[in-house]
């Protein structure tokens, strides 16, 4: 088992900036892609960002790319998701997920073990 927690969320104005952490415990963190999904109120929960064990690869998606940055330090288990530019649309529930089978990118059924979530809220 691989235990995820989130943290670093709370309440910005928008344009500002928030820094989202995953700390890891378990197993071996280093062999697991990550990715950061999140869901607002009332709807589905959509990807975010992803990046391969190694750090090498990282894949976002389309409303998010040039604004969020996803990277992991695997000496401290932790994966990070700095956000900049923030908009009151970006207001979600933001949750941090473990893809332990290794394709790229990985599709969301292969994300086994999954975060509680950090609130992050934009205000306009």
């Amino acid at each position: 088992q691989l235990q995820l927690v989130e943290s670093g969320g709370g309440l910005v104005q928008a344009g500002g900036s928030l820094r989202l952490s995953c700390a890891a415990s378990g197993r071996t963190f280093s062999s697991y892609g990550m990715g950061w999904f999140r869901q607002a109120p009332g709807k589905e929960r959509e990807f975010v960002a992803a990046i391969s064990w190694s750090g090498g690869s990282t894949y976002y998606a389309d409303s998010v790319k040039g604004r969020f940055t996803i990277s992991r330090d695997n000496a401290k288990n932790t994966v990070y998701l700095q956000m900049n530019s923030l908009k009151p649309e970006d207001t979600a529930v933001y949750y941090c997920a473990a893809d332990p089978y290794g394709s790229w990118p990985p599709p969301l059924y292969e994300y086994d073990y999954w975060g509680q979530g950090t609130q992050v809220t934009v205000s306009s």
